[in-house]
């Protein structure tokens, strides 16, 4: 049987984490992989974390099976996180634990697939690669909206509406609920009133992904997509990730918020789901979400929580201002001031692949071949070796 498969090329990232590793030159600078990482480039346990894992080591009392929707306390708890406390309880949401956003994303798509299969999901152009082995691969038919303009390095808004304005009633829109990946830049409030408006009106359902949630401008602010959606369509689906906020990366957490118009279509809904669960994977792992659940449900543990998610989001800003002031010293006749008005962790840096791969070969500088960047790969000791060499490449 396997004399019948070929090989595939490695995946884009991982080989280049390889390239990187193996790089032997010690001013080598990774700005590819998609962790958060602090000034010392160390991508670390939060305490809120470990003091959370402390306490399930010292009081779980079973490791027998989850059911397939995961822990009730995690989704009671994601679900007033995203959602806001008065919609915890909400008749119209299902909220399921998923393996991570992007088990999330899977289990959306089989859904999609089995209520209508014949209907297009709209993604951003550029959108996150992985947004199309999982929603496509799946079977799931992908079409593109305009949304970044790589020569102006903005937002192409007014060309996304036109497009969003000629979509089939029925058709589902990805949106990026916050730090837009990979390009980091983020409509505002003012813009996302626009796109519900086109969205209610034209009867499209969003489907979100949010998985920064708290790295753009705090968890309450990068919620505001959701909840504006929430009070104006009658479905949503909202695929999230604990990754990043929490930091628990190798654990796998998210959730699936599936929005329904009242209590019986949302029960129709969880069966459906709970039944696509359990022929994929049965149940979710329960350490990660145990975690979560611990802190969000800890008043003293939450809190430490928020400080240091308050800290990573400012490092995140404060190394896109630094990086941005050093290239302005390096490179003044060019502009990179996109990256300081973005959000998130990541951003294009705006140079060519030949400039990319000069950058790999002459400087031991890792980054895709589309330029995208994450600024937490950037810090003080780094930062003018960083600019130098892009100056050298312009």
């Amino acid at each position: 049987m396997f004399e019948n498969l070929k090989a595939l090329p490695p995946d884009a990232i991982l080989r280049l984490i390889a390239e990187h590793q193996n790089d032997p030159r010690e001013s080598k600078v990774d700005l590819g992989v998609g962790v958060y990482r602090d000034e010392h480039g160390r991508t670390p346990v939060l305490d809120a974390v470990k003091k959370a894992e402390q306490r399930l080591v010292d009081g779980q009392s079973t490791k027998a099976y989850l059911g397939s929707g995961g822990d009730p306390l995690f989704n009671n708890a994601m679900q007033a996180l995203m959602f806001g406390s008065g919609a915890a309880g909400s008749e119209r949401i299902a909220t399921i634990q998923t393996p991570g956003g992007s088990g999330s994303l899977r289990v959306a798509a089989g859904l999609i697939l089995r209520a209508r299969p014949d209907v297009s999901v709209w993604t951003s152009e550029p959108t996150w690669a992985n947004h199309v082995p999982l929603l496509g691969g799946a079977g799931v038919t992908l079409r593109s909206y305009p949304y970044y303009d790589e020569a102006a390095r903005t937002i192409r808004f007014p060309e996304m509406l036109d497009t969003l304005n000629t979509i089939p009633a029925g058709d589902i829109v990805l949106l990026h609920g916050c730090c837009h990946n990979p390009t980091g830049m983020d409509l505002d409030t003012a813009e996302w009133q626009e796109v519900a408006d086109v969205i209610a009106s034209r009867q499209l359902l969003p489907f979100i992904d949010l998985a920064y949630q708290g790295f753009a401008n705090g968890l309450e602010e990068d919620a505001f997509p959701l909840r504006l959606f929430f009070e104006r369509v009658p479905e949503m689906i909202v695929s999230s990730s604990c990754s990043k906020n929490f930091g628990i990366y190798r654990d796998r957490v998210g959730s699936l918020a599936l929005i329904a118009r009242d209590a019986p279509a949302t029960a129709v809904v969880r069966s459906q789901v709970f039944n696509i669960v359990r022929t994929m994977y049965s149940m979710p792992p329960d350490h990660g979400a145990a975690v979560v659940a611990t802190i969000l449900t800890d008043a003293a543990l939450r809190a430490e929580w928020l400080a240091e998610l308050a800290a990573m989001r400012n490092r995140l800003r404060e190394t896109r201002e630094l990086f941005c002031a050093a290239l302005r010293g390096k490179a003044p006749e060019h502009d990179f001031s996109h990256i300081e008005r973005g959000k998130g962790m990541f951003s294009f840096l705006g140079v060519s692949a030949a400039q990319v791969q000069r950058l790999k070969g002459e400087f031991g500088v890792y980054m895709v071949d589309s330029s995208r960047i994450n600024v937490a790969g950037i810090t003080r000791g780094n930062v003018e070796y960083l600019a130098e060499s892009i100056a050298a490449v312009l």
